[in-house]
């Protein structure tokens, strides 16, 4: 596994492993994980990552029908916008297997912020407004969505820039579907760790895409998904106007890709290259 350079991650802190073996070696504990510095937590893309939203032109999300996206683009932020099913989510047209992913929010200065951010589209990063819980809950930021309770409140207020960073490693299935080994997420909100391996299989979040109002173009994703165990990030449509703004992932094997709906399947091994090398330039901070 390449490792994300010292400005972005704690350096005192790595794993070192083939992509493919990330999941044993997470499961077991084996080695420790690196954290994102608490104070560069807004900062650009590690270079072998590829950026599915960056505010000035690449924007890798498509509809839950596969369409056009009718989030707006705002200050260089999108914009979750309601329909009125609670369902206009926005679907990453990047798969990945094994990945890390950034993702920076901010919720909005009224309301409770509702929205959240689904690894394979199954498990739920909560966004809420939770600053002032004593106590998270499976409902509150930074939980994993109804599976695990964070392991501390690291919610800021609204109208702050948030940011999660993740190691995401997919639960593993036979040529059947059948689970064979439990995935484990191990998660950071605003430079705190929230999860530390904390695992994830058959259960999965309520109300996710695939099963609250889906479409051909998620059932067919999730369909594929349990026979490849590569699969999207999905922003959730809340009726919360949450800003999401400098959103990559950086795959961790070589099982990332390009999904196109047009051809039901994914396209060349180089689509993934050609997105993670255009995505390199002219990269700054967010302001």
């Amino acid at each position: 596994m390449s490792q994300i350079p010292p400005s972005y991650w704690d350096a005192r802190l790595r794993i070192s492993v083939p992509g493919t073996a990330l999941i044993a070696a997470l499961a077991i504990g084996a080695t420790a994980v690196s954290a994102p510095r608490p104070d560069m937590l807004f900062v650009p893309p590690p270079a072998d990552a590829i950026v599915l939203f960056d505010g000035r032109g690449t924007n890798l999300f498509v509809s839950t029908t596969g369409d056009t996206v009718n989030w707006p683009v705002k200050d260089g932020a999108l914009v979750s916008t309601p329909n009125s099913r609670r369902s206009n989510n926005l679907v990453s047209r990047l798969h990945f297997r094994d990945a890390e992913v950034h993702v920076e929010f901010m919720l909005p200065s009224t309301g409770d912020g509702n929205s959240g951010v689904y690894l394979h589209g199954e498990y739920e990063l909560q966004i809420l407004n939770s600053a002032d819980k004593n106590d998270p809950g499976l409902g509150d930021m930074g939980a994993v969505y109804g599976l695990h309770k964070p392991l501390v409140n690291a919610a800021r207020r609204p109208g702050e820039w948030q940011a999660y960073d993740v190691r995401f490693a997919a639960p593993r299935r036979d040529p059947a579907g059948k689970l064979i080994a439990e995935g484990t997420i191990t998660a950071w909100l605003n430079g705190r760790m929230i999860h530390d391996r904390a695992k994830i299989g058959m259960k999965t979040s309520d109300y996710n895409p695939y099963r609250y109002d889906t479409t051909d173009h998620l059932a067919t994703i999730a369909r594929r998904q349990r026979r490849t165990m590569v699969g999207p990030l999905i922003l959730q449509d809340h009726d919360s106007p949450v800003r999401f703004r400098n959103i990559w992932v950086k795959p961790l094997d070589d099982q990332a890709e390009m999904y196109d709906a047009a051809v039901g399947d994914t396209c060349d091994a180089d689509s993934a290259d050609r997105s993670r090398e255009s995505s390199t330039a002219e990269r700054r901070a967010p302001d």
